[in-house]
């Protein structure tokens, strides 16, 4: 792990927050002139701290109305399995996030589908069909308090 000094924290978290923020003005908030923050914003993504920078969406907008935490059980406990699992699951435009976890649920996944119906669909058509699959628990996300995504 990479030690940073307060400089480098805060020029992540201005970053995070805003990272279409000019380097004038992430100068001025970190405490730095012009080129001395930019060599410490390259030095950042050089060493791969930074890995990138991404626009955030407004799901509703884009047809998104259902989002869904799905706890994966699988079938059978091998690397096999889990391969075969995730190449299926990576296939699935519907999957925004695939973690493997500890726990009770080999995977947690991340859907986003157009509504309920759509995500049945899913439920049905694509984790129902893969033969990994053991047990299949969904949390639907009825609001989120805080999500630093958005």
């Amino acid at each position: 792990m990479n030690r940073l000094d307060r400089i480098s924290d805060k020029i992540l978290s201005e970053l995070e927050s805003d990272g279409r923020i000019s380097n004038l003005e992430l100068a001025s908030r970190v405490g730095l002139s012009p080129s001395a923050c930019l060599r410490r914003v390259q030095e950042l993504e050089r060493t791969g701290i930074i890995k990138g920078y991404r626009a955030i969406l407004d799901h509703g907008k884009l047809g998104i109305g259902c989002i869904a935490y799905i706890a994966v059980g699988l079938s059978d406990h091998t690397k096999k399995s889990q391969v075969a699992f995730e190449k299926a699951i990576v296939r699935s435009p519907e999957v925004r996030e695939c973690h493997n976890v500890t726990g009770s649920y080999e995977y947690m996944l991340r859907v986003e589908t157009a509504d309920l119906a759509a995500y049945k669909t899913f439920h049905t058509d694509v984790l129902g069909t893969l033969p990994q699959v053991n047990s299949i628990t969904t949390y639907v996300v009825m609001d989120s308090a805080k999500d630093v995504r958005s």
